[in-house]
Protein backbone atom coordinates (compact mmCIF):
# COMPACT_ATOMS: atom_id res chain seq x y z
CA UNK A 1 0.00 0.00 0.00
CA UNK A 2 1.38 3.45 -0.93
CA UNK A 3 2.20 6.06 1.72
CA UNK A 4 -0.59 8.35 0.43
CA UNK A 5 -3.17 5.56 0.64
CA UNK A 6 -2.01 4.68 4.15
CA UNK A 7 -2.49 8.30 5.20
CA UNK A 8 -5.98 8.44 3.69
CA UNK A 9 -6.96 5.21 5.48
CA UNK A 10 -5.59 6.48 8.81
CA UNK A 11 -7.47 9.77 8.48
CA UNK A 12 -10.74 8.08 7.55
CA UNK A 13 -10.47 5.60 10.43
CA UNK A 14 -9.69 8.33 12.96
CA UNK A 15 -12.62 10.50 11.86
CA UNK A 16 -15.09 7.59 11.98
CA UNK A 17 -13.86 6.57 15.43
CA UNK A 18 -14.27 10.06 16.86
CA UNK A 19 -17.75 10.44 15.37
CA UNK A 20 -18.86 7.20 17.01
CA UNK A 21 -17.32 8.24 20.33
CA UNK A 22 -19.02 11.62 20.49
CA UNK A 23 -22.25 10.91 18.67
CA UNK A 24 -24.31 13.39 16.68
CA UNK A 25 -24.87 15.85 19.53
CA UNK A 26 -21.32 17.22 19.23
CA UNK A 27 -21.90 18.06 15.60
CA UNK A 28 -25.25 19.71 16.24
CA UNK A 29 -23.59 22.32 18.43
CA UNK A 30 -21.57 23.66 15.48
CA UNK A 31 -22.62 25.67 12.45
CA UNK A 32 -23.32 23.40 9.52
CA UNK A 33 -19.96 22.41 7.96
CA UNK A 34 -19.63 22.82 4.20
CA UNK A 35 -17.93 19.67 2.88
CA UNK A 36 -19.82 19.39 -0.39
CA UNK A 37 -17.61 21.48 -2.63
CA UNK A 38 -16.01 19.82 -5.69
CA UNK A 39 -12.46 18.60 -5.88
CA UNK A 40 -11.23 19.39 -9.41
CA UNK A 41 -7.75 18.01 -8.66
CA UNK A 42 -5.96 14.68 -8.55
CA UNK A 43 -3.10 13.79 -6.22
CA UNK A 44 0.14 12.89 -8.00
CA UNK A 45 1.38 9.75 -6.26
CA UNK A 46 5.02 9.95 -5.15
CA UNK A 47 5.71 13.32 -6.79
CA UNK A 48 8.21 14.58 -4.20
CA UNK A 49 11.31 12.37 -4.27
CA UNK A 50 13.75 12.60 -1.36
CA UNK A 51 17.41 11.74 -1.99
CA UNK A 52 19.58 8.96 -0.55
CA UNK A 53 16.74 6.86 0.85
CA UNK A 54 15.55 9.67 3.09
CA UNK A 55 11.94 9.44 4.28
CA UNK A 56 9.53 12.22 5.17
CA UNK A 57 8.97 13.42 8.69
CA UNK A 58 6.45 16.11 9.60
CA UNK A 59 6.20 18.50 6.67
CA UNK A 60 4.90 21.65 8.22
CA UNK A 61 5.36 24.28 5.50
CA UNK A 62 5.57 24.84 1.76
CA UNK A 63 5.94 27.89 -0.52
CA UNK A 64 6.63 28.73 -4.16
CA UNK A 65 9.84 30.19 -5.59
CA UNK A 66 9.55 33.57 -7.36
CA UNK A 67 9.98 31.71 -10.67
CA UNK A 68 6.52 30.22 -10.06
CA UNK A 69 7.76 26.69 -10.70
CA UNK A 70 10.14 25.52 -8.00
CA UNK A 71 8.69 24.47 -4.65
CA UNK A 72 10.28 25.03 -1.23
CA UNK A 73 9.27 22.83 1.70
CA UNK A 74 10.17 22.11 5.32
CA UNK A 75 10.81 18.58 6.52
CA UNK A 76 11.45 18.04 10.22
CA UNK A 77 14.45 15.85 9.48
CA UNK A 78 12.57 12.58 8.97
CA UNK A 79 10.83 12.93 12.34
CA UNK A 80 8.96 15.67 14.19
CA UNK A 81 12.11 17.47 15.33
CA UNK A 82 15.48 18.39 13.89
CA UNK A 83 17.28 18.47 17.24
CA UNK A 84 20.45 16.42 16.94
CA UNK A 85 19.92 15.68 13.24
CA UNK A 86 22.46 16.31 10.48
CA UNK A 87 19.76 16.42 7.79
CA UNK A 88 18.83 19.60 5.92
CA UNK A 89 15.25 20.61 6.82
CA UNK A 90 14.82 23.12 3.94
CA UNK A 91 14.32 21.50 0.54
CA UNK A 92 13.84 22.95 -2.94
CA UNK A 93 12.09 20.84 -5.59
CA UNK A 94 11.97 21.24 -9.35
CA UNK A 95 8.77 20.73 -11.35
CA UNK A 96 9.43 16.98 -11.54
CA UNK A 97 9.66 16.63 -7.77
CA UNK A 98 13.44 16.26 -7.54
CA UNK A 99 15.43 17.99 -4.78
CA UNK A 100 17.77 20.53 -6.39
CA UNK A 101 18.86 22.44 -3.26
CA UNK A 102 18.83 21.73 0.47
CA UNK A 103 20.27 23.47 3.52
CA UNK A 104 19.67 24.43 7.15
CA UNK A 105 21.17 21.47 9.02
CA UNK A 106 21.91 22.29 12.65
CA UNK A 107 20.03 25.60 12.66
CA UNK A 108 16.60 24.53 13.90
CA UNK A 109 14.85 22.50 16.57
CA UNK A 110 11.35 22.62 15.15
CA UNK A 111 11.12 24.38 11.77
CA UNK A 112 7.53 25.47 11.46
CA UNK A 113 6.57 28.25 9.03
CA UNK A 114 8.25 28.99 5.69
CA UNK A 115 8.01 32.06 3.46
CA UNK A 116 9.88 32.77 0.23
CA UNK A 117 10.11 36.50 -0.48
CA UNK A 118 10.18 38.34 -3.80
CA UNK A 119 13.97 38.08 -4.00
CA UNK A 120 13.96 34.35 -3.41
CA UNK A 121 15.16 34.54 0.18
CA UNK A 122 13.79 31.84 2.47
CA UNK A 123 12.36 32.73 5.90
CA UNK A 124 11.75 29.97 8.46
CA UNK A 125 10.38 30.12 12.00
CA UNK A 126 11.65 27.80 14.74
CA UNK A 127 8.76 27.18 17.13
CA UNK A 128 10.47 25.15 19.83
CA UNK A 129 13.29 26.08 22.22
CA UNK A 130 15.36 24.20 24.78
CA UNK A 131 13.46 21.81 27.02
CA UNK A 132 16.05 21.40 29.77
CA UNK A 133 16.61 17.72 29.10
CA UNK A 134 17.90 17.39 25.53
CA UNK A 135 21.22 19.22 25.05
CA UNK A 136 20.74 19.03 21.28
CA UNK A 137 18.03 21.68 21.64
CA UNK A 138 20.17 24.17 23.54
CA UNK A 139 20.99 27.45 21.80
CA UNK A 140 18.29 27.06 19.16
CA UNK A 141 14.61 27.90 18.77
CA UNK A 142 12.20 30.83 19.31
CA UNK A 143 13.61 32.65 16.27
CA UNK A 144 12.89 33.66 12.69
CA UNK A 145 15.80 33.06 10.32
CA UNK A 146 16.20 34.63 6.88
CA UNK A 147 18.41 32.69 4.48
CA UNK A 148 19.61 33.38 0.95
CA UNK A 149 18.50 31.00 -1.84
CA UNK A 150 21.86 29.27 -1.31
CA UNK A 151 21.39 28.85 2.45
CA UNK A 152 23.47 31.72 3.84
CA UNK A 153 22.00 33.17 7.04
CA UNK A 154 21.16 36.82 6.31
CA UNK A 155 19.18 37.79 9.41
CA UNK A 156 18.01 36.31 12.70
CA UNK A 157 15.08 37.84 14.56
CA UNK A 158 15.01 36.84 18.22
CA UNK A 159 17.72 35.25 20.32
CA UNK A 160 18.31 31.54 19.60
CA UNK A 161 17.24 29.42 22.56
CA UNK A 162 15.63 32.29 24.50
CA UNK A 163 11.85 32.69 24.73
CA UNK A 164 10.06 35.95 25.47
CA UNK A 165 7.35 38.33 24.32
CA UNK A 166 9.34 41.54 24.04
CA UNK A 167 9.97 43.55 20.86
CA UNK A 168 12.97 41.40 19.90
CA UNK A 169 12.04 38.03 21.39
CA UNK A 170 9.53 35.33 20.52
CA UNK A 171 7.69 32.48 22.19
CA UNK A 172 7.05 29.68 19.69
CA UNK A 173 6.77 31.76 16.48
CA UNK A 174 4.48 30.05 14.00
CA UNK A 175 4.84 31.88 10.69
CA UNK A 176 6.37 34.85 8.89
CA UNK A 177 5.54 36.88 5.78
CA UNK A 178 6.98 40.01 4.14
CA UNK A 179 5.10 42.91 2.57
CA UNK A 180 5.96 44.42 -0.85
CA UNK A 181 7.96 47.19 0.90
CA UNK A 182 9.96 44.61 2.85
CA UNK A 183 8.18 44.97 6.21
CA UNK A 184 8.20 41.71 8.19
CA UNK A 185 5.25 40.20 10.03
CA UNK A 186 5.67 37.36 12.54
CA UNK A 187 2.85 35.28 14.01
CA UNK A 188 4.01 34.56 17.55
CA UNK A 189 2.61 31.99 19.98
CA UNK A 190 1.68 28.35 19.37
CA UNK A 191 0.13 27.48 22.74
CA UNK A 192 -3.07 29.50 22.71
CA UNK A 193 -5.09 26.79 20.98
CA UNK A 194 -4.57 24.44 23.93
CA UNK A 195 -7.46 23.95 26.31
CA UNK A 196 -7.04 25.95 29.50
CA UNK A 197 -4.18 28.01 28.07
CA UNK A 198 -3.24 30.56 30.78
CA UNK A 199 -4.15 34.20 30.05
CA UNK A 200 -0.50 35.21 29.72
CA UNK A 201 0.00 32.80 26.78
CA UNK A 202 1.64 34.60 23.86
CA UNK A 203 -0.76 35.27 20.97
CA UNK A 204 0.27 38.25 18.84
CA UNK A 205 1.45 39.63 15.52
CA UNK A 206 4.79 41.46 15.53
CA UNK A 207 5.78 43.89 12.75
CA UNK A 208 9.34 44.87 11.82
CA UNK A 209 10.88 47.02 9.11
CA UNK A 210 12.92 45.34 6.39
CA UNK A 211 16.12 45.74 8.41
CA UNK A 212 14.62 44.05 11.48
CA UNK A 213 13.69 47.16 13.47
CA UNK A 214 10.63 46.66 15.67
CA UNK A 215 7.62 48.74 14.59
CA UNK A 216 4.58 47.48 16.53
CA UNK A 217 2.69 44.47 17.79
CA UNK A 218 -0.97 43.65 18.35
CA UNK A 219 -3.11 40.88 19.77
CA UNK A 220 -3.45 38.84 22.92
CA UNK A 221 -4.98 35.54 23.95
CA UNK A 222 -8.73 35.54 23.36
CA UNK A 223 -11.52 35.22 20.84
CA UNK A 224 -12.60 38.83 20.30
CA UNK A 225 -11.68 40.76 17.16
CA UNK A 226 -7.91 41.21 17.05
CA UNK A 227 -7.31 38.47 19.62
CA UNK A 228 -5.89 35.04 18.84
CA UNK A 229 -5.69 31.47 19.98
CA UNK A 230 -2.57 30.48 18.03
CA UNK A 231 -2.01 32.78 15.03
CA UNK A 232 -0.76 29.83 13.01
CA UNK A 233 -0.48 31.17 9.46
CA UNK A 234 0.07 34.48 7.65
CA UNK A 235 -0.40 35.75 4.11
CA UNK A 236 -0.88 39.11 2.41
CA UNK A 237 -3.82 39.15 0.02
CA UNK A 238 -4.01 40.88 -3.40
CA UNK A 239 -5.61 43.90 -1.70
CA UNK A 240 -2.65 44.32 0.64
CA UNK A 241 -4.38 43.04 3.76
CA UNK A 242 -2.70 40.79 6.30
CA UNK A 243 -4.66 37.55 6.64
CA UNK A 244 -4.10 35.59 9.85
CA UNK A 245 -5.03 31.94 10.29
CA UNK A 246 -6.33 32.12 13.87
CA UNK A 247 -6.37 28.35 14.25
CA UNK A 248 -7.59 27.97 17.82
CA UNK A 249 -10.58 30.18 17.00
CA UNK A 250 -11.35 28.36 13.72
CA UNK A 251 -11.29 31.55 11.68
CA UNK A 252 -9.40 33.85 9.35
CA UNK A 253 -8.90 37.43 10.53
CA UNK A 254 -8.03 40.27 8.14
CA UNK A 255 -6.11 43.41 9.14
CA UNK A 256 -4.56 46.35 7.39
CA UNK A 257 -0.78 46.45 7.63
CA UNK A 258 -0.94 48.70 10.70
CA UNK A 259 -2.90 46.07 12.62
CA UNK A 260 -6.40 47.50 12.33
CA UNK A 261 -9.08 44.81 12.22
CA UNK A 262 -11.13 44.65 9.01
CA UNK A 263 -13.21 41.45 9.01
CA UNK A 264 -13.18 37.72 9.71
CA UNK A 265 -14.36 34.51 8.02
CA UNK A 266 -15.12 31.14 9.59
CA UNK A 267 -16.28 29.13 6.56
CA UNK A 268 -12.73 28.16 5.55
CA UNK A 269 -12.64 25.77 8.51
CA UNK A 270 -9.73 25.52 10.99
CA UNK A 271 -6.78 27.24 9.27
CA UNK A 272 -3.30 25.76 9.59
CA UNK A 273 -1.88 27.22 6.36
CA UNK A 274 -2.79 30.01 3.91
CA UNK A 275 -1.69 30.81 0.37
CA UNK A 276 -2.97 33.08 -2.40
CA UNK A 277 -2.78 31.57 -5.86
CA UNK A 278 -2.15 33.30 -9.19
CA UNK A 279 -5.94 33.35 -9.64
CA UNK A 280 -6.26 35.65 -6.60
CA UNK A 281 -8.15 33.03 -4.61
CA UNK A 282 -7.26 31.99 -1.10
CA UNK A 283 -6.27 28.40 -0.37
CA UNK A 284 -6.61 27.34 3.26
CA UNK A 285 -5.20 24.12 4.72
CA UNK A 286 -7.03 22.42 7.59
CA UNK A 287 -4.99 19.71 9.33
CA UNK A 288 -6.80 19.56 12.66
CA UNK A 289 -10.59 19.36 12.46
CA UNK A 290 -12.36 16.26 13.80
CA UNK A 291 -9.81 15.63 16.55
CA UNK A 292 -10.60 15.33 20.28
CA UNK A 293 -8.04 17.95 21.30
CA UNK A 294 -9.35 20.53 18.83
CA UNK A 295 -13.08 19.84 18.35
CA UNK A 296 -14.43 21.52 15.19
CA UNK A 297 -16.41 18.39 14.52
CA UNK A 298 -18.02 17.65 11.19
CA UNK A 299 -15.52 19.59 9.09
CA UNK A 300 -13.57 17.53 6.59
CA UNK A 301 -9.85 18.21 6.72
CA UNK A 302 -8.05 19.21 3.53
CA UNK A 303 -7.57 22.36 1.46
CA UNK A 304 -10.43 24.79 0.80
CA UNK A 305 -10.28 27.34 -2.00
CA UNK A 306 -12.45 30.39 -2.42
CA UNK A 307 -12.68 34.15 -2.59
CA UNK A 308 -12.22 36.68 0.17
CA UNK A 309 -14.33 39.10 -1.85
CA UNK A 310 -17.56 37.27 -1.06
CA UNK A 311 -16.34 34.58 1.34
CA UNK A 312 -17.61 31.71 -0.82
CA UNK A 313 -15.72 28.41 -0.66
CA UNK A 314 -15.73 26.87 -4.14
CA UNK A 315 -13.47 23.80 -3.85
CA UNK A 316 -12.32 21.25 -1.28
CA UNK A 317 -9.25 19.11 -1.86
CA UNK A 318 -9.60 16.24 0.60
CA UNK A 319 -7.70 13.04 1.27
CA UNK A 320 -4.91 14.30 3.51
CA UNK A 321 -4.24 16.59 6.48
CA UNK A 322 -1.97 19.36 5.16
CA UNK A 323 -0.60 21.93 7.58
CA UNK A 324 0.94 23.99 4.79
CA UNK A 325 -0.38 24.89 1.34
CA UNK A 326 1.03 26.61 -1.76
CA UNK A 327 -0.06 27.16 -5.36
CA UNK A 328 2.36 27.44 -8.28
CA UNK A 329 2.03 29.58 -11.40
CA UNK A 330 0.29 26.76 -13.28
CA UNK A 331 -2.36 26.38 -10.59
CA UNK A 332 -1.05 23.15 -9.08
CA UNK A 333 -1.72 22.94 -5.35
CA UNK A 334 0.80 21.51 -2.87
CA UNK A 335 -0.06 20.22 0.58
CA UNK A 336 2.56 19.79 3.31
CA UNK A 337 1.29 16.87 5.40
CA UNK A 338 2.24 17.17 9.04
CA UNK A 339 1.29 13.77 10.47
CA UNK A 340 0.39 10.18 9.60
CA UNK A 341 3.88 9.75 8.17
CA UNK A 342 4.38 13.19 6.62
CA UNK A 343 4.37 13.92 2.90
CA UNK A 344 4.45 16.65 0.27
CA UNK A 345 1.54 16.10 -2.09
CA UNK A 346 1.10 17.73 -5.49
CA UNK A 347 -2.49 18.18 -6.70
CA UNK A 348 -2.98 18.71 -10.46
CA UNK A 349 -6.12 20.22 -11.93
CA UNK A 350 -8.40 17.61 -13.48
CA UNK A 351 -10.72 20.08 -15.18
CA UNK A 352 -10.88 23.81 -15.75
CA UNK A 353 -13.54 24.37 -13.13
CA UNK A 354 -14.16 28.06 -12.47
CA UNK A 355 -13.11 28.34 -8.84
CA UNK A 356 -14.43 31.92 -8.78
CA UNK A 357 -17.98 30.62 -9.26
CA UNK A 358 -20.38 31.08 -6.37
CA UNK A 359 -22.27 27.92 -7.26
CA UNK A 360 -21.12 24.34 -6.62
CA UNK A 361 -19.80 22.85 -9.87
Amino acid sequence: MSQLRKQKLALSTAAMTMALMLGNSAYAQRAEPDNGRPNPYRAVEGWAKLPDGRTWGSTAGVDIDPDGTHVWAIDRCGANSCAGSSLDPILKFDSSGNVVTSFGAGLFNFPHGIHVDRDGNVWVTDARGPNGTDPNMDGKGHVVIKLSPQGEVLMTLGTPGVSGNGPYSFDQPCDVVTAPNGDIFVADGHGGQNRNAPPETTARIVKFSADGTFIREWGKLGSAEGEFRTPHALAIDPQGRLVVGDRGNDRLQMFDLDGNFIEQWTQFSRPSGIHFGPDGLIYVADSESNRPANDHWGWEIGIRAGSLEDGVVTALIGGSNPEGVAVDAAGNVYGAVVSFGGNLIKHERLQRTDLHSQEPQ
